[in-house]
């Protein structure tokens, strides 16, 4: 049974005396352990249909099952539920929070499940670890670099073990090279863990590293396509110079 199942979902709202038709009869299937791009302009749905993916929103009618649940037909509390059990969230600006450490930010949504102090440190320090954060747990976002706080961002994304990450334009406040490193984090956890990824996404070229690109527009799925020559973030990453290596470029030689 595929992960997300999808079936004539319609999200209609009002602004104002207006109706908006923001989902019109979207249908579609996400496997288990699949990375997914979702594109598309502005106003074409993407956003709403990534609200009813991450259980933040409820469709106007459709179906939506996730792992064999209809998500329509649950109350407030039991979306709530999933949320915390089933999905993890990234976002463009990171949204932790400023007075808190790196390890303190990761563990907050452990804080609405049953484990233990000593399970919630050692959970969240091996979530910062596992994202290239190991030595930075006492760090404040202040202290750290955005690709360090979207890595940070990760980590509170994995710490409840969840079955999907939602992640919604994760490179869009990052250079190019960070945003590839925030790549190679995604494909990782997708290959190794098995999580199934979901990232929307204005950049073709970040859609790339995908294995499957779904693009909208005006509230319907325009396309659909496997992606033929996928990036590798990895193999990128080894190719470029170093930070240290680009700094060392622009000191010039003393005059003789």
């Amino acid at each position: 049974m595929p992960l997300i199942q999808i079936k004539d979902l319609i999200k209609n709202y009002k602004v104002g005396d207006v109706e908006v038709h923001a989902l019109r009869k979207v249908s579609l299937e996400i496997e288990r352990g699949s990375f997914v791009a979702i594109m598309g302009p502005s106003g074409s749905g993407k956003s709403t249909f990534m609200n009813i993916l991450g259980c933040l929103d409820k469709p106007s009618s459709g179906s939506y099952l996730l792992d064999g649940v209809a998500v329509e037909k649950l109350d407030r509390d039991e979306l709530a539920d999933i949320r915390n059990k089933k999905i993890g969230f990234v976002f463009q600006q990171f949204n932790l929070l400023s007075r808190t450490s790196a390890l303190e930010n990761v563990e907050l949504p452990l804080l609405y499940s049953d484990g233990g102090v000593h399970d919630l440190d050692q959970r969240a320090k091996k979530v910062l670890h596992a994202v290239g954060l190991a030595g930075r747990e006492d760090h404040h976002p202040s202290q750290l670099s955005g690709g360090q706080q979207q890595r940070v961002a990760i980590a509170r994304s994995m710490i409840n073990d969840p079955q999907i990450i939602l992640a919604d334009e994760p490179t869009g406040a990052l250079d190019s090279r960070t945003s590839v490193e925030i790549m190679a984090i995604f494909q990782e956890l997708n290959r190794k863990s098995g999580i199934t990824i979901i990232v929307v996404t204005h950049e073709p070229d970040i859609a790339e590293y995908a294995e499957r690109n779904i693009h909208f527009k005006d509230g319907r799925i325009v396309s659909d396509d496997r992606v033929t020559k996928r990036r590798e973030a990895a193999e990128e990453l080894a190719s470029m110079p170093s930070i240290e290596d680009e700094d060392e470029e622009k000191v010039e030689a003393p005059v003789a």
